[in-house]
């Protein structure tokens, strides 16, 4: 019925708990009703017994007086139907009964010396007579006016009725409960098929993301708990399709790139290596091979910053830095580049002194020859690209504005995720600028892309001061405070 897993586990730990539960009750409550049921009893003839004083007049003095009442009151006994009466001799012998039958001399009556020997004259006894009937019998003894013992009146009622009776009040509580355990027993399998059967279908659907099949999605039937894991997988599995996607863009842009610069080098090489070339033409290649061996170093060292941004072991080299200087040189970097392709890079120099920052000078340059670089290779010939800084609130703010093609709306949002190329038509590889965001975020800094399609990109650097990070700890996001106190340190981002 089932199989090896929840459903078994519950069907013998919950089921076994509520049989247990179930037999226990079921004891109890037997044992209770048994219980109320010969109290009523013994009750009741303990109560026929009090009228004795009454019946039997408290003057009598002899033993013939009380044989002689007695046996009037057992012959006349109005609930002959309910209970037996017999009428014993101090001796214990039995004289008269209300059943009228000759009455066995040999039975036992426990109850009879219990009565004998007990300060208030009552004796209770329960048990078996010689024909096997269950019995409750109760004794009392009558005393004369000197208070010798006269004999005793004995009440006797059978038990099987009211054990037929008990039985039937516990076969019914059996029913009952067995009627709620089949109750609860099919409305927890359905409850646990509910849960079970969905989670084999989240199983088979993990199972086939785990193969690959980012495709495959789980049906949502309902608005709970499994409803949103059935949700969250589903949105995985997206994730996991756009991110394969992305790789497998990436590979193909990286092989791409790698494999431009190395056509360059290798043809320029066997060109060189045949010898008998002019002077100009061999000049031409070498400088063709020196730009694309660089241009392969900076994407292998890219290529390293990423791998440790992965793992986590990127680090900085902090100092005190006057950021416009950097700025300056990067700046300086594309001027060539922009004058060759007809752009126009335009850096709005700040007038007054900017405070200093701590920063990492070789990674704050990465940063803003990404940017700009981006920024160029977007525009149109003809197109401007304006860089400038500014100081606000203990922040610096560096503003890369250029009046390129821009980025649609729904790529937006994803442009400093790895791997990710909005523009699949522009050499790249897609995580330069998740690299310059990581950079930043290490400063404890922050990089903004704000863009509108056909209209450019802007690009706001933002890093505080140093004042204000020394006033500010908790701004940091690295695993040590930096101060102006040391020359040089060495800082990593923080662990969440």
């Amino acid at each position: 019925m089932f199989k090896k897993g929840i459903a078994r586990r519950w069907l013998f730990n919950s089921l076994g708990v509520m049989i247990l539960l179930f037999t226990a009750c079921i004891a109890a409550l037997s044992f209770v009703v048994q219980s109320y049921a010969y109290n009523g009893i013994q009750m009741t003839l303990i109560g026929r017994s009090d009228e004795l004083p009454t019946v039997l007049s408290g003057s009598m003095k002899t033993v013939s007086e009380f044989n002689a009442a007695a046996r009037s009151y057992t012959e006349n006994f109005p609930d002959k139907d309910l209970m037996e009466v017999m009428a014993v001799s101090r001796s214990g012998s039995i004289l008269s009964t209300s059943s009228g039958f000759a009455p066995d001399q040999n039975q036992s009556k426990p109850d009879f010396e219990s009565a004998l020997h007990g300060e208030n004259g009552y004796g209770y006894w329960i048990g078996k007579l010689a024909s096997g009937e269950k019995v409750m019998a109760v004794s009392r003894v009558a005393r004369g006016a000197n208070g010798a013992v006269l004999g005793a009146v004995r009440y006797i009622v059978s038990m099987e009725r009211a054990d037929r009776q008990i039985t039937y009040v516990v076969l019914v509580l059996i029913g009952i409960g067995v009627l709620i355990l089949v109750l609860v027993t099919l409305s927890g399998i359905y409850f646990v098929r509910s849960i079970i059967t969905p989670i084999r279908e989240l199983n088979a659907t993990a199972e086939k993301i785990a193969k690959g099949d980012f495709d495959v999605r789980v049906k949502k039937e309902k608005d709970d708990e499994l409803g949103a894991l059935c949700d969250s997988i589903n949105d995985m599995a997206a994730e996991l399709g756009t991110a394969e996607k992305m790789k497998n863009d990436f590979i193909s842009s990286v092989s791409h790139e790698l494999r431009t610069p190395l056509t360059a080098i290798k043809g320029w090489a066997e060109t060189l290596q045949t010898g008998g070339i002019g002077r100009e033409t061999y000049d031409k290649g070498m400088n063709v091979i020196v730009r694309e061996a660089e241009r392969l170093s900076g994407m292998v060292e890219e290529l390293l910053d990423f791998s440790r941004m992965q793992s986590g072991r990127m680090r900085l080299i902090l100092k005190k830095i006057d950021l416009l200087a950097e700025l300056d040189e990067a700046v300086y970097m594309f001027t060539d580049r922009a004058r060759t392709e007809h752009k126009n890079l335009i850096y709005d120099e700040e007038d007054t002194m900017l405070s200093p920052i701590l920063g990492d000078v070789n990674r704050l340059r990465q940063v803003f020859i990404n940017v700009i670089d981006n920024a160029l290779k977007y525009t149109n010939p003809g197109g401007t690209v304006r860089v400038s800084a500014y100081e606000d609130d203990g922040f610096i703010r560096v503003i890369i504005k250029d009046s390129g093609c821009g980025i649609p709306a729904e790529h937006l949002p994803n442009v400093k995720k790895k791997f990710y190329k909005a523009n699949q038509n522009v050499r790249g590889n897609g995580i330069g600028l998740a690299v310059a965001n990581e950079i930043m975020e290490l400063h404890s800094g922050s990089l903004d892309v704000d863009s509108e399609e056909g209209m450019g990109t802007t690009v706001i650097i933002t890093i505080p001061t140093m004042k204000k990070l020394e006033m500010n700890p908790e701004l940091s996001n690295t695993t040590q405070i930096p101060t102006a106190t040391a020359q040089v340190q060495v800082v990593e981002r923080k662990q969440d």
